[in-house]
């Protein structure tokens, strides 16, 4: 069924909006994307028309053994300008289970050279991207995630580039980075970052397995650190990430502490250049990238923050799509039609259709009874359809929704403390106002 026949089917009562307090895990909401596919965007004028063949299988992990591509792997040198490191490969001719590779750090512009050695364990994530696999640094027993992706040998890699500024809490570290060839003359850049066990995908489907809801302690703890690490990179690194689903946020399960990853589609947006539409993982792609959009903003990260708070108090996917115009269906049976200025605010270049007027759905009926008031708020606020009227990052972690984590006598559950979530540095909340700073920041840390 197209889009139009759909929104009339909707407007005129026949269908009804899926009652997510009640529905089950069916397959439609179980087959979630997990791998975003950058590419040209449709033109917005046959998106009503037509359906996109743009989903991604989720990748298999948890494997045994490296896939047989990487066997023989070489290591090789990089003479770069930018980067300050030379690799070599030892014990073996690739990075099959066992085999170690050894870098070496520095040793350029009088600093000293370190030697830091990978013993490859197993593959824990695959996808269009590459491949990751976990491994350990026997200098210091230390567990790293090493991400291996195609490299072409015309560009500089953006994702690495971006990696190297980012210092946060809320954000994985590089730890270092080296390139690899195999016997067909392939490039890899082999990114080495900290290995966390965890991600708020598997930690949610947990609890949906066992036929429960998240603590909303735990909501709160990773919806607040995702929007610290979105303020973090949208206002001091100056970059979208493009791509924030459950997958591709990591969690300790100890600690709880949360880690935006996979920068593989993290951009700067310069105001002016435009940029790709079909961007972002389906279920979480902001409404104006689906109307075509090429001049979007910080904004599309907010709409997916809001579409993983949602997913985390429903235990499933909020707009589940199965296509990524199906995917503009799912977000007015909730929002209801968008009018003709939210349109304009989306995409003043959007002109082409006009669609059915089907009414908002309340808020308060998508969520169970007893859902907090101010969960609900918040989610309200970041699903918005203009762009400019959603909170940004540092906005939403001033929410209400967040005051049980500045309270001084909050823990988690074990009794241990909350992980960091106040440590701010100047940067990050330069251009807060005082008002503003005073709801983010609990006064028993001010003083």
């Amino acid at each position: 069924m197209n889009v139009m026949r759909r929104l009339k089917s909707i407007a005129s009562g026949r269908t009804s909006v899926s009652d997510h307090t009640t529905s089950g895990d069916n397959s439609k909401r179980g087959k979630q994307e997990s791998l975003s596919q950058p590419g040209s965007a449709r033109a917005a004028a046959k998106m009503a028309g037509s359906v996109s063949n743009a989903s991604a299988k989720f990748g298999k992990t948890d494997f045994d053994n490296l896939p047989k591509d990487m066997h023989s792997m070489k290591i090789k040198d990089d003479n770069s300008d930018d980067k300050d490191f030379e690799a070599t490969l030892v014990n073996g001719n690739g990075t099959e289970t066992g085999q170690i590779i050894v870098t070496s750090v520095g040793g350029k512009n009088g600093k000293p050279k370190q030697t830091f050695s990978y013993m490859a364990e197993r593959v824990v994530g695959t996808g269009s991207f590459g491949v990751v696999f976990q491994a350990k640094c026997l200098e210091t027993g230390e567990a790293v995630a090493i991400k291996k992706v195609l490299q072409d040998k015309r560009y500089k890699n953006r994702e690495l580039q971006i990696m190297r500024l980012l210092d946060h809490p809320n954000v994985v570290p590089l730890k270092n980075c080296f390139y690899s060839t195999t016997d067909k003359n392939e490039v890899y850049l082999n990114v080495v970052l900290e290995y966390v066990p965890e991600t708020v995908y598997r930690m949610s489907r947990h609890y949906v397995r066992m036929n429960q809801h998240m603590p909303m302690l735990y909501v709160q703890l990773y919806a607040y650190q995702i929007c610290r690490g979105l303020n973090y990179i949208h206002n001091v690194i100056r970059v979208c990430h493009r791509d924030i689903k459950p997958q591709n946020l990591l969690v300790n399960p100890q600690t709880h502490q949360l880690k935006l990853c996979d920068f593989g589609s993290a951009k700067m947006l310069v105001p002016g250049e435009p940029n790709i539409s079909y961007i972002c993982s389906r279920y979480y792609r902001a409404p104006e990238l689906i109307f075509g959009a090429t001049e979007y903003t910080n904004a599309i990260d907010m709409w997916s923050a809001g579409c993983v708070l949602a997913e985390l108090l429903l235990g499933q996917p909020l707009f589940p799509g199965e296509s990524g115009v199906d995917q503009l269906v799912e977000i007015i049976k909730i929002l209801g039609t968008p009018t003709r200025e939210e349109i304009k605010c989306m995409n003043p270049h959007y002109t082409e259709f006009k669609f059915p007027q089907i009414k908002a759905h309340p808020w308060h009926k998508i969520f169970k009874k007893h859902m907090p008031s101010e969960a609900i708020d918040l989610v309200s606020r970041l699903l918005q359809y203009s762009p400019k009227l959603r909170c940004s990052a540092l906005e939403a972690c001033t929410h209400p929704f967040f005051d049980e984590l500045r309270d001084p006598t909050t823990t988690l559950p074990d009794g241990k403390p909350l992980p960091p979530l106040f440590n701010f540095t100047q940067q990050e909340i330069a251009h807060a106002s005082p008002e503003l700073l005073q709801r983010l920041i609990p006064q028993h840390v001010r003083k």
